[in-house]
């Protein structure tokens, strides 16, 4: 009786989470994998170019590493993303802090947890988002509601909010107005603002802006977070930092400090030379912009529509029928893409294409559309 009591006390956690999204798209996946020109995956938007020598080389250089790394980071990797943090994301003041995370999405799946917010508690996430922030939600015990207007919120008690934009998967931008208000109406509730920026790099149509810019002075309550997956092709290193409110960030570092989240030191040392170097961001930054351009004409040639997409790293495509049956049709072609109901009710009728393809990969899907 025990053991089961227990066993069922070690699942109850994964059985409130919903499927992985990834993992329902391998029957889509093998039916795509069965053209005669092979697969050509635009779904989960992985990196497929090499990483910077630049950073490979400070990362083998610092790889005789048998102590323990600082949580909080070296003093030159603080240094060095406060420095990024202030030519990209303009911040209205000096006064924020800094700390590295092993990527963008553990923070993401733990950011309500490690702030103390659970069961009562309510988070805003967008009506069209990356799956993680609603599971993070449910990995608190707190309540998630989806909302863009933070005026259709009620009377809830909001303890935290989610914004992101570069969107990711829609590519939309928020002004600089839009984000004002919002760390404007958080304040007056005591409640969080968590700015996903990990897109903010890669501009097209539209030119994002950091919620750091828009705080007059002032980061009480913000958190802006960031990745160095896409912009350098580190996915593979689990390489991104969070800056914003210095108390905040203190209250983080704390738990992380207990919980044994650290960055390894030789990635430490890779973070530090990326972010010191601009010339591969261009370089790869150009990459997918000719990419997307191949993707974008195709996809409209064969009678697609493209919606918002002005920055980030994805097209964010209808047909005007359900995710599925586009995934589906695509499929029959050999490609992959996300469909957009993994981001919410509001997109079952899109789908997500990624830049991530080689050259060679976005021409053979530009061909078969």
């Amino acid at each position: 009786m025990t053991s089961t009591v227990s066993a069922q006390a070690r699942r109850a956690l994964a059985a409130g989470l919903p499927d992985f999204p990834w993992d329902r798209l391998e029957p889509a996946k093998a039916a795509a994998a069965k053209h005669p020109d092979g697969l050509v995956d635009l779904s989960i938007g992985t990196p497929v170019d090499p990483v910077p020598a630049v950073i490979r080389a400070a990362l083998a250089d610092a790889s005789d590493a048998p102590g323990y790394p600082l949580t909080a980071g070296t003093p030159g990797l603080r240094e060095a993303i406060r420095g990024w943090v202030a030519r990209w994301c303009e911040p209205s003041g000096d006064g924020f802090g800094v700390l590295p995370t092993i990527g963008s999405k553990e923070l993401v799946a733990w950011l309500p947890t490690l702030l103390g917010i659970g069961p009562g508690d309510t988070v805003v996430i967008p009506r069209v988002c990356y799956p993680t922030y609603e599971v993070g939600v449910q990995l608190s015990g707190a309540t998630v509601v989806r909302a863009d207007s933070l005026t259709s919120v009620g009377p809830a008690r909001v303890r935290l909010v989610w914004v992101n934009s570069p969107s990711n998967p829609t590519g939309r931008v928020l002004p600089p107005a839009h984000l004002r208000k919002v760390v404007d109406w958080a304040r007056e509730r005591g409640a969080i603002v968590a700015s996903d920026e990990c897109y903010l790099p890669l501009s097209w149509e539209s030119s994002p802006v950091s919620i750091l810019s828009v705080c007059d002075g002032s980061f009480d309550n913000v958190l802006a977070v960031h990745s160095l997956s896409k912009r350098s092709n580190l996915a593979g290193y689990r390489a991104g930092f969070v800056a914003g409110d210095p108390a905040l960030v203190d209250e983080l570092l704390q738990v992380r400090k207990h919980s044994g989240m650290i960055v390894p030191a030789p990635v430490q040392a890779a973070m530090v030379a990326a972010l010191g170097d601009e010339a591969h961001v261009e370089e790869q930054r150009e990459r997918y912009a000719r990419r997307r351009v191949v993707l974008r004409t195709a996809f409209e040639r064969a009678g697609f529509t493209v919606e918002h997409s002005e920055a980030g790293l994805y097209l964010w495509l209808t047909r005007g029928e359900d995710s599925w049956s586009t995934v589906d049709w695509l499929a029959e072609r050999g490609i992959l893409a996300a469909p957009g109901a993994f981001y919410g009710p509001a997109g079952e009728r899109h789908v997500r294409v990624a830049l991530t393809a080689s050259d060679e990969r976005v021409a053979a899907a530009a061909a078969r559309l």
